[in-house]
């Protein structure tokens, strides 16, 4: 469907989305479509195929589009996201991640190789034209960045605009060396809209109302938002001693006390990076009332967590969540039909929605 949602350019005169747009179900299902399905959603790290000749099953964007998907990494270690579906009949091919040197669906037997290439089915001497190139796996997008994957169906734009951008903040990072871990990583189940979870998340307009101990570590005043095609920036700058990153010489922000840089990558993908590591936060939708918001953690240095604005992050989730969900519920008012943005400090909020709009009249 198309929906014709106009967000002006000019913040100074814009609206938000309406609240029809978080209230209509024909607008959620066509999200799937315009938005998601264009969109490059994070995988995880190289680590779930650790060695040559090793699988990895996953759905892109479960309980909302859930295509099969699967990791591969062939006899030469390359790697590859192929469809998880026999194009036989349709079997889901790997259940579970395990050692390979080929695919065999176990409903009739059909054989791929680990570059998804169709290699032989019994039973199909006597079929004409075949195989066919739709007889292979198809292959999907992949995108490597420092250890981490991500994929899309079929992207609208590449992901190297993203990860440019941020690599001319965060490229003197050793990623490679930042460390996966599963205690510290949690999945929080929040009854809203997902585009109201990005909207929240996309201004530090209510850190002072919200948050009183990342206010307390965060100079409020110099926040700054910097936007770019598909991605934005969110620089919190430390108030007095907490923890900043120990910044290289010819840095972009050489001599200033920056204790976070936030990133989104449109639409539902938050990489925030604190002195002490990286948490990557994705935004899944369930329904239009229901959302999964999933936090990864990877640590650097574990001796700077408990100090700054990369501390208590349960508790700044769980405060985002109360502010989110009380938004949800106002959204069902029959009186409530648009707002207007804060030209200062909704300035992440406003280029969300106008991505959003334009996906939508396509």
């Amino acid at each position: 469907m198309k929906a014709n949602y106009t967000v002006h350019p000019d913040i100074r005169q814009a609206e938000t989305l309406p609240a029809e747009f978080y209230q209509n179900e024909e607008v959620f299902a066509a999200l799937k479509d315009q938005v998601f399905a264009k969109s490059w959603q994070w995988i995880g790290e190289e680590r779930l195929v650790p060695t040559a000749e090793s699988v990895h099953p996953f759905y892109f964007l479960e309980h909302y589009i859930d295509e099969p998907m699967l990791l591969s990494r062939d006899k030469e270690g390359h790697l590859l996201c192929l469809s998880n579906v026999c194009t036989h009949r349709a079997n889901i091919l790997v259940h579970h991640p395990a050692k390979a040197d080929q695919l065999i669906c176990g409903y009739h037997g059909r054989r791929f190789g680990l570059d998804g290439a169709f290699k032989r089915m019994p039973e199909f001497k006597e079929a004409e034209n075949f195989p066919r190139p739709c007889d292979h796996l198809h292959q999907f997008p992949l995108a490597k960045w420092g250890p981490f994957l991500f994929t899309s169906i079929n992207p609208s734009f590449p992901l190297a605009l993203v990860t440019d951008k941020m690599e001319e903040r965060i490229g003197f990072l050793p990623l490679d060396q930042f460390r996966f871990e599963p205690a510290a990583s949690k999945e929080y189940l929040v009854n809203a809209h997902w585009a109201l979870y990005c909207d929240n998340y996309l201004e530090g307009f209510h850190i002072p109302f919200v948050h009183q101990d990342l206010n307390e570590a965060l100079d409020y005043g110099s926040y700054t938002t910097e936007l770019y095609d598909y991605c934005n920036l969110q620089i919190g700058y430390a108030s007095g001693a907490e923890e900043v990153f120990d910044l290289p010489p010819g840095h972009p922000d050489e001599g200033k006390n920056v204790a976070a840089y936030y990133y989104w990558i449109y639409p539902n993908l938050m990489l925030n990076f604190y002195p002490w590591g990286l948490s990557v936060n994705v935004v899944r939708p369930i329904s239009k009332d229901k959302t999964k918001v999933a936090f990864y953690t990877y640590v650097y240095d574990e001796t700077k967590r408990e100090r700054g604005a990369g501390a208590l992050l349960d508790k700044v989730e769980r405060e985002d969540e109360f502010v989110v969900e009380g938004v949800h519920r106002g959204l069902q008012s029959s009186i409530y039909k648009t707002g207007r943005f804060s030209p200062t400090r909704e300035l992440g909020v406003h280029h969300f929605h106008r991505l959003l709009a334009a996906a939508l009249e396509r």
